[in-house]
């Protein structure tokens, strides 16, 4: 009977580690992105990162200007670059949020992926935050693959 319920227990922490993983960005691009280095001229970046270890079992996926950016998983982050100007950022959970910005040519945007407890599963905020909050909490962080770059 013991040996039934570890594997039962095997099991499930294997299905809940699955549920958590999402796909990751080579060890060189995460370095990359770490530099924090200004866009080129003409372009502009932003970095959404998910700083936390709640709800770890929970993938919550992104959208920027209504197209899939990628998922996060805990302590992970996206880094892509984009065309100054106004974009829409949309993290989808329990619940969605929303952040809207103005990327100038040059810029680093951070991101915050604040995660809480929902009813039935983690609920997501997104907020902007200022260059030095969002280096410290990226640098906390592993690059997750993006789906669009």
């Amino acid at each position: 009977m013991t040996f039934a319920r570890l594997v039962l227990a095997a099991a499930a922490l294997a299905i809940l580690a699955a549920c958590a993983s999402v796909p990751m960005a080579a060890t060189e691009r995460d370095f990359a992105a770490k530099e924090f280095a200004k866009p080129s001229r003409g372009k502009a970046a932003l970095y959404v990162y998910r700083n936390e270890s709640i709800a770890g079992t929970v993938k919550m996926s992104l959208q920027l200007d209504g197209a899939l950016l990628g998922e996060t998983g805990p302590r992970t982050f996206h880094w892509v670059t984009l065309a100054p100007g106004k974009h829409t950022l949309v993290g989808k959970a329990e619940n969605e949020s929303v952040v809207k910005f103005i990327a100038a040519s040059g810029q680093n945007v951070f991101v915050w992926q604040e995660v809480k407890m929902g009813i039935l599963s983690a609920e997501n905020r997104l907020e902007l935050v200022d260059e030095q909050a969002g280096r410290a909490g990226v640098a906390e962080c592993e690059m997750a693959e993006a789906s669009a770059n």
